[in-house]
């Protein structure tokens, strides 16, 4: 008779440097209400530092963990869907609602087609569409709340000339992205799940 499984422990390292990020995203909606701009893009560093550390400690040291595959992504979209969301109503950042009603939506039938596909015992996880997908996302909220501070300071009129359409070609370019990694991953799991 075997042993039963020993349960995953949820206090590990990858595992608090991915949760790290719930509290992290609360600070920073804080501070784009209250318009500290600096403090933010802080703040949004230091979070998505977390996202490539827990992943990075993961494959190095360990645990490999079904929680930590989850956790990681998960933790990943409220930082991420809840900064596009608070960044609507600052009108020169120029996120129209329905861009982040795309960049929601994608992320929530992602999640629900990964528990579909991962309840039959495959796996599901990011492939480089998603992470490029990912890496767009953040360059966009970085440009954003870089840009949004830059616009406090004196003598950057330059700067911002040059930052800002750069700055959308990646909202676009993000948007893309975001459309065309959720149609892959629909596909994939058509394929998996017949």
């Amino acid at each position: 008779m075997s042993a039963p499984p020993v349960p995953e422990s949820l206090l590990n390292a990858p595992n608090l440097l991915s949760f790290a990020r719930v509290p992290l995203a609360v600070v920073l909606f804080a501070c784009i209400v209250h318009g500290a701009w600096l403090a933010g893009l802080v703040v949004f560093l230091v979070a998505t530092a977390t996202d490539w550390l827990d992943g990075w400690w993961a494959r190095k040291y360990g645990p490999l963990t079904l929680v930590g595959r989850n956790l990681d992504p998960l933790t990943d979209k409220v930082l991420v869907c809840g900064t596009f969301i608070y960044l609507i109503p600052v009108e020169p950042a120029g996120i129209d609602p329905w861009m982040v009603t795309v960049v929601v939506c994608r992320e929530l039938l992602v999640t629900g087609i990964r528990g579909m596909v991962e309840a039959t015992g495959k796996k599901f996880g990011a492939d480089w569409f998603g992470k490029l997908k990912m890496a767009l996302q953040c360059a966009v909220l970085i440009g954003v709340l870089l840009i949004r501070w830059l616009d406090t300071l004196p003598g950057t009129a330059d700067v911002l000339a040059v930052l800002t359409p750069v700055q959308r070609v990646l909202l676009w370019a993000m948007l893309a992205a975001t459309v065309g990694s959720g149609a892959q991953y629909v596909v994939k799991a058509a394929k998996l799940l017949r």
